[in-house]
């Protein structure tokens, strides 16, 4: 089963409707069909071989469905890329992943080159005048599909991996359906609904869980290439979408915007919200300020998007993600006990006290990573998120922690080995640790707690070094930095983390 059949078949059905909206351009199904084909008939008409993969480094655009439409009726894997990726691990995601093409705005093309040395995949702009739009010109529309397996990638998509390195996961064409039919199913959805897209498109939540649903459906996507709180309120006011979401540093932010000035956001039948741990009182500012009944979301890269919900019109019961989605996945806790996080006992039952870490199988579960065996994330062909979860007598999950020292900063995953790499090489500078510390906006913040090698060192100053980074951008930015004489150690010398986070909360 190729995507790209039924995401034409729906554009037929729905050819006279509004499909994609970005300010105050509309394209049509039919137009969206066309363009597609007309991509597809560039990539076969200058041998692209089926497998082969496409980059998409892009924030929200017209031209990145399109391209995605594209690139599956030609048999390629679609490849979005982390537009806010740094240097390093860009460029890592490009090279490991092979891409052929890669379609990206005119102002990143001399980063782009940069970064690969001059080499790297042929580059097609965005924007009318760009080599996009040119290569959609020159070539017809081809209207057939090149046949795919359940099994074969439909996507790559890169997240941070424990050691820093980006990993690649796969998502089969099976991965991709199973999760877009279980959207539909839970949240109802139907050629009525209206998603206003704040999600970035290189993400599941983007994707699988606000795009490709709506799509399949008939119904109508307006994006935002850029997050604007302002420009959120007012879209959702005059456009009126009744589905949406927002990563927690997001909905912070309405809550905050609308605390003294409430408006009234009543279109809305599913509002999201996920990508890190939401404290509870942002859940309630956002109820208080707009109306908004939000619905809690948890998934992973890995499982192609969402797995546990709540469907609609279920009550949220304080603090729970709600429950599995038996369609696409089946779960288990397996235990965690002793100090070593070593698995004890049989596995957590709904009502048992305890945690357990989060273990999946089902349709929208990867196969694997690209190039990577990674066999601590899978047992007996369960898939490992590294997640701790407790549940009620009802069944309902309640996320308590991660496994591994990741930091989720504004829905972006930060692993801190990745900036304790670049920040070493600090000249001033003998130790570095990254950990998590709480922070009013993005929930967490990226935190640096250094050794320097003489007195006199600043926080101001290494917060100047790291501006010049290019590595220690964005989410990847240190944003509270603590000197020390020493790091704590354990008995074997290892980095000793949780008392770094007791001594800095």
């Amino acid at each position: 089963m190729n995507i790209a059949g039924l995401l034409r078949r729906a554009a037929a059905d729905h050819a006279g409707q509004v499909a994609l909206r970005l300010d105050d351009t509309e394209i049509g199904y039919a137009q969206f069909a066309e363009r597609g084909g007309r991509f597809a008939a560039y990539l076969r008409a200058t041998g692209v071989e089926p497998g082969e993969r496409i980059g998409f480094f892009l924030p929200n655009c017209l031209e990145y469905l399109i391209g995605l439409l594209g690139t599956w009726q030609a048999g390629a894997v679609g490849v979005p890329l982390n537009y806010l990726f740094p240097d390093a691990p860009l460029r890592h995601a490009i090279e490991d992943s092979g891409v052929t093409r890669l379609v990206a705005p005119p102002g990143d093309v001399e980063r782009l080159k940069t970064l690969l040395g001059g080499g790297g995949p042929e580059i097609l702009t965005t924007g009318p005048d760009g080599g996009f739009a040119r290569v959609l010109a020159a070539h017809e529309p081809v209207h057939d599909v090149v046949p795919r397996l359940d099994r074969d990638d439909a996507l790559l998509m890169y997240t941070s991996g424990s050691t820093g390195v980006p990993k690649g996961v796969r998502q089969t064409h099976r991965n991709t359906t199973a999760q877009v039919d279980g959207v539909i199913d839970l949240y109802q959805l139907t050629s009525a609904d209206h998603v206003l897209n704040c999600m970035p498109l290189f993400h599941v939540g983007g994707l699988q869980l606000a795009s490709l649903p709506i799509l399949l459906r008939g119904g109508q996507i307006t994006f935002m290439p850029r997050w604007d709180v302002t420009v959120w309120l007012d879209l959702a006011q005059r456009l009126r979408p009744t589905y949406g979401g927002l990563i927690s540093t997001m909905m912070i932010d309405v809550g905050n915007r609308t605390a003294a000035n409430p408006v009234v956001l009543d279109s809305f039948r599913i509002c999201m919200f996920g990508g890190s741990r939401t404290p509870t009182a942002a859940i309630e500012r956002l109820e208080a300020g707009t109306g908004i009944r939000g619905v809690e979301i948890y998934g992973q890269t890995e499982q192609s998007g969402l797995v546990v919900s709540y469907a609609a019109g279920d009550p949220r019961r304080p603090d729970s993600m709600g429950k599995p989605l038996e369609q696409v996945v089946r779960t288990r806790l397996v235990r965690v006990g002793g100090a070593d996080d070593t698995a004890g006992g049989p596995d957590l039952r709904p009502g048992d006290e305890g945690v357990g870490e989060l273990w999946v199988q089902g349709d929208a579960v990867t196969p694997g990573y690209w190039h990577l065996e990674a066999p601590e994330k899978w047992a007996d062909g369960w898939f490992r998120t590294g997640d701790l979860v407790s549940v009620d007598a009802d069944g309902y999950l309640y996320y308590v922690d991660r496994i591994d020292d990741m930091i989720v900063s504004g829905g972006e995953n930060v692993f801190p080995q990745m900036v304790e790499e670049h920040l070493a090489d600090h000249p001033d500078l003998a130790e570095v640790a990254v950990i998590g510390t709480a922070h009013e906006r993005w929930v967490e913040q990226v935190t640096a707690v250094v050794v320097p090698k003489h007195p006199g060192v600043t926080a101001e100053q290494i917060a100047e070094w790291c501006a010049t980074n290019p590595d220690l951008r964005g989410m990847h930015k240190p944003r509270r930095i603590e000197i020390v004489d020493a790091l704590p150690r354990t008995g074997s010398g290892k980095l000793n983390r949780p008392e770094l986070r007791k001594r800095f909360p």
